[in-house]
Formats: structure tokens, C-alpha cells, sequence
């Protein structure tokens, strides 16, 4: 049994169909999907690296793009030069055309990239804007009060 149904809580809960959405779309990608393969780091207490290998794939082939809080990041197949046909006695690298979506943490935004020895390190750091930051507020004490009846001997 693989589904796990969430219904009770969202009969409770409101505005949390996005969370169903994210969970769903989850597990249908992790059944469906594992080319290329990757590596997710947790280099700082909010900072990661995604590393994924992309064996046979240049700069130029890959495209990378962030929207809706959605990484998602394709790969067009290599083209060949005319009149070079290759033939493989075994072909165990893939060449293949591909597309991974990863869902972005709110307010995780992607640093940069870079390709080194084959693999693509994606760097991606948690930056909540200062209006959302956890924030001290700093007590004042009340004027002191004269005691009422020391106001009526200056009133007089």
C-alpha cells in the first residue's frame, strides 16, 4: 500500500490543497522518473547544492528555469555532426533528451550554476526577506503617575 490518504486533514484545514498538490506531484515523479541521476547537499543551515550528472551534455544543451517556485531543468540530446555516424557495440552512456522539476521551499532562490567533470552543481540558498524575519520588539516602560492625590494638591 502506497497511497496514503490525507482527506481528514484537508476537511479540517484551509488552503492547504497546495500541500496535496506537492505530494502527489512527489510521488508520481519518484516513480517516474530517475535520469539523470542527482545529488541534493545541505551545505549551510540554509544553503544546498543540487549536483546532477549530465555525462555527454555541454553548457549550451541544458537550460535551467525558475518558475512558480519550481526549478525545473531539461536537457536537449547532443547533436551529432553530418555525415559522422556513430556505431556502438555497447552504449552505456545515456544521451537522451530530459526534464526534472524540483520544487522550490518558499523563498529559496538559485544562486548560480555551474558544469565541472560532467556534472551540473546547482547552488540554491533560503533568503526571507527582512519584512518576515522573526523580529525583537523592545519594551518601554509607562510614564510614572503622580498618585491622584498629590494632582489635587497642585491643582488647588
Amino acid at each position: 500500500m502506497n497511497a496514503i490518504d490525507f482527506s481528514p486533514l484537508f476537511r479540517s484545514a484551509i488552503g492547504f490543497d497546495r500541500v496535496a498538490r506537492l505530494l502527489d506531484g512527489a510521488r508520481s515523479q519518484a516513480e517516474s522518473q530517475t535520469y539523470p541521476p542527482f545529488n541534493i547537499e545541505a551545505t549551510g543551515e540554509d544553503s544546498y547544492v543540487l549536483t546532477m550528472a549530465v555525462a555527454g551534455f555541454g553548457a549550451e544543451d541544458i537550460d535551467l528555469v525558475v518558475r512558480d517556485d519550481q526549478l525545473s531543468i531539461s536537457g536537449k540530446a547532443p547533436q551529432q555532426p553530418e555525415g559522422q555516424e556513430r556505431r556502438f557495440v555497447h552504449r552505456g552512456i545515456a544521451g537522451r533528451a530530459f526534464e526534472r522539476r524540483f520544487v522550490l521551499a518558499d523563498h529559496l532562490v538559485v544562486q548560480g550554476a555551474q558544469m565541472e567533470n560532467g556534472l551540473l552543481h546547482v547552488a540554491l540558498k533560503r533568503e526571507v526577506p527582512e519584512a518576515l524575519k522573526p523580529r525583537r520588539i523592545e519594551i518601554q516602560a509607562a510614564p510614572q503617575r503622580q498618585p491622584a492625590i498629590e494632582q489635587v494638591a497642585h491643582a488647588a
